[in-house]
């Protein structure tokens, strides 16, 4: 119970629920996954099966692009307490877009598609707790997608530096510019802005 132990206080954000509930509904049908460094959790091509919640571990979700700038594209980078998954294919049953690998050791619990829709049969009140659950990760989703729209590159970088910055101790810089959507020179022309303001900030 003790890894599962994180899930269950994340849960109870979105409302009330037991201990015996969660036993009873959840427990039985949740899967706790290790994976190391570089594993890959969601293969692209393949139908996504589970959703993950990150009890330990750092995760990074990418899709490749393909053409004049091919290469690979960061679009979520998870920590702990953070929901991932590839929820167009989960939803949709179709072969996902995107890749999902670990950037650490990471250990997830996980509950697997068809396990979930069973658990929903049975109960109304966990289909309605699941539901709450991935509406907020796709408004979280929706929500950083219009930043990407509406901010700068520049401001961009200071939200996420601001908000984030754990981040930016353990994520190689290429995924962090990927998912900002900022040139590579570009994210090391800001936080070298950045490091030299905290110094003179720190000697005044």
């Amino acid at each position: 119970m003790d890894a599962i132990t994180p899930f269950f206080s994340y849960l109870k954000r979105f409302g009330e629920i037991s201990e015996q509930e969660f036993r009873e509904y959840l427990l039985p049908i949740i899967k706790v996954r290790k994976f190391s460094k570089r594993n890959i959790i969601t293969e692209a091509g393949k139908v996504e099966h589970y959703f993950n919640f990150i009890v330990k571990g750092l995760v990074r979700k990418f899709y490749k692009r393909t053409g004049a700038k091919q290469g690979e594209v960061s679009t979520q980078i998870s920590v702990e307490n953070h929901i991932i998954l590839s929820q167009e294919s989960f939803h949709s049953r179709l072969p996902s877009e995107y890749t999902i690998e670990a950037l650490e050791p990471t250990l997830l619990v996980s509950i697997h598609h068809d396990d979930l829709e069973k658990m929903y049969l049975r109960s109304h009140k966990m289909e309605h707790f699941g539901r709450m659950v991935i509406t907020y990760a796709m408004v979280v989703k929706d929500r950083w997608q219009m930043q990407q729209v509406k901010m700068t590159p520049r401001e961009r970088f200071i939200n996420f530096v601001t908000k984030n910055p754990e981040l930016m101790r353990r994520v190689p810089q290429k995924y962090l510019a990927s998912f900002l959507n900022i040139k590579p020179e570009t994210f090391s022309r800001f936080k070298h802005i950045l490091r030299t303001h905290s110094i003179r900030s720190n000697t005044n």
